[in-house]
């Protein structure tokens, strides 16, 4: 009767509040939700669908990867979304974004190259 969407995404399994700054790299699996600011890059390992979501006030300055990248924040550095990357309003890119499908609100920005998978 209910089916999972096909752009569903994978549940958020951990959060890295506003006032959480990490420095080094963070490898997740499942859904991490990133609120605070991380140098150094983010990326997912393991089976099945991974799924980042960086909040308006989130910051990472390093590479980011998983199935689906969900930016309202900044991004300095390269972004990966293996099966889709979704750009909010507010989102800001300095480096390229590799791609499967994606989607992009009026206000976002990138500086760098947009890159199909």
């Amino acid at each position: 009767m209910f089916r999972k969407a096909k752009h569903s995404r994978a549940a958020i399994d951990s959060l890295l509040a506003g006032r959480t700054c990490i420095q080094g790299d963070v490898v997740f699996t499942g859904g991490l939700h990133l609120d605070g600011s991380v140098t150094g890059n983010v990326r997912s390992e393991g089976e099945g669908d991974t799924c980042l979501v960086i909040g308006e006030s989130g910051v990472v300055e390093g590479s980011c990867e998983a199935h689906v990248v969900e930016l309202h924040g900044t991004v300095k550095g390269d972004i990966t979304g293996r099966q889709r990357v979704v750009l909010g309003p507010r989102a800001r890119v300095e480096g390229n974004l590799h791609y499967g499908a994606i989607e992009m609100a009026a206000g976002a920005a990138i500086k760098g190259k947009l890159l199909k998978i």
